[in-house]
């Protein structure tokens, strides 16, 4: 990784965190429960469609077998 020009070690500086809006998005984001990212926003959506399993594979099974109960029936 190639190092940054004018870079003072072990000093950083964040805009964001210096005027609060980190803070702000943490809190937003406690109360409400939903997550302010989007890698955050995905998984939290795809656990609640899978079950919180990470394998869709039994959703998937039942769904067939649902379907192959209806057409038979039919």
């Amino acid at each position: 990784m190639a190092r940054r020009k004018n870079h003072i070690p072990g000093v950083s500086f964040s805009a964001k965190r210096a005027l609060g809006v980190t803070k702000a998005k943490q809190k937003i984001a406690r109360t409400t429960g939903i997550p302010t990212t989007k890698s955050g926003r995905q998984r939290k959506y795809g656990n609640k469609m899978t079950g919180g399993s990470s394998c869709i594979l039994p959703i998937l099974f039942l769904f067939v077998i649902g379907f192959s109960i209806i057409f038979i029936c039919l």
